[in-house]
């Protein structure tokens, strides 16, 4: 009586796994906007998770518009992947939150 708890994660991650390739495959990849989003959002409001997780969506959408709007019109009419833009975006960000990391 119970659920087998290895088997289940088992079946979970697997499920993932299908239900991510698919969704990338049929949008793309666009870079480290669920990795930058969280952390934006909480270096400009704190830990308050009532208000972080709103503000990490509306960041992520934001980064998504802006890039897409960059790289149409940065070098139009030729047109730049927002994977490119966003990674270009990110890195820099990515960078700044792992050398600022509170680590012991």
């Amino acid at each position: 009586m119970g659920v087998n708890v290895k088997k289940f994660r088992f079946i979970s991650g697997i499920i993932i796994t299908l239900i991510t390739s698919a969704v990338v495959s049929f949008i793309g990849i666009i870079a480290f906007v669920g990795i930058i989003a969280p952390h934006i959002s909480r270096m400009l409001i704190g830990d308050d998770h009532k208000y972080s997780i709103i503000l990490s969506g509306i960041i992520g959408a934001f980064l998504v518009v802006f890039s897409d709007y960059i790289g149409r019109n940065l070098l139009s009419p030729i047109i730049i992947p927002i994977g490119i833009v966003i990674s270009f975006v990110g890195i820099p960000i990515f960078i700044y939150l792992i050398i600022n990391s509170k680590r012991g």
